[in-house]
Formats: structure tokens, sequence, C-alpha cells
């Protein structure tokens, strides 16, 4: 099975935020996940993007992929 690093949603109703993870691709958005990498709160002004970019690399340069909107949030 692929990693994919995507983002889990956390928080509650109307007030959302989500931990960039990375998962097999066949688990569920809110399901078991093999490593937190950070966090993404998009309800604070300016947005809180947050990264452990080391441990993201090291994932990257074994084949995980990002999803298209971790892929655009990590461009920012």
């Amino acid at each position: 099975m692929a990693l994919k690093i995507r983002l889990q949603r956390m928080g509650r109703k109307d007030i959302p935020f989500f931990r960039i993870v990375a998962a097999e691709e066949s688990e569920k958005r809110g399901g078991k996940t093999v490593v937190q990498l950070g966090f993404y709160d998009p309800k604070t002004t300016p947005v809180t993007i947050n990264v452990d970019k080391k441990a993201l690399d090291h994932l990257l340069s074994k084949g995980a992929q990002p999803t298209e909107s971790v892929r655009k949030l990590l461009s920012l």
C-alpha cells in the first residue's frame, strides 16, 4: 500500500482544524495514521500551518504522495 500525506479533520462543528498526517491510502479520512506531521488551522488570521519539515522530507523521499489539498498548503 502507498502512503498518502493528507488532512485529518478535527475540532467541533463550525470550528474545524486539521492535522497533516501520513496514512495508508486505503484508510478512511479519520482512520488510523502512521505519523502526525503537523497541523493546519484555517480559522486563525492569518491561517496557521505548522509542519515538521524533517519528517515530511523523509516521507517524501521514501515515496509518500501528498494529496492535492496538502500540496497547495505546503506551497504557501
